[in-house]
């Protein structure tokens, strides 16, 4: 039974570290994938004579 009851607040410890960590690598990832979109996007006008910032 103890062992159980060490897992449980072993787990209830460390588990807001753990989903901010998950939140982290989502939102990371969320503007890591932005970021190459509005690349993309620049670029494309870009390289077809539309320059957006002059």
């Amino acid at each position: 039974m103890h062992v159980i009851d060490d897992t449980r607040s072993t787990l209830e410890k460390h588990m807001p570290l753990l989903l901010g960590l998950l939140v982290a690598l989502l939102a990371g990832k969320a503007l890591k994938k932005m970021f190459w979109t509005m690349f993309g996007m620049y670029m494309a006008l870009h390289y077809s004579g539309i320059h957006p910032f002059g």
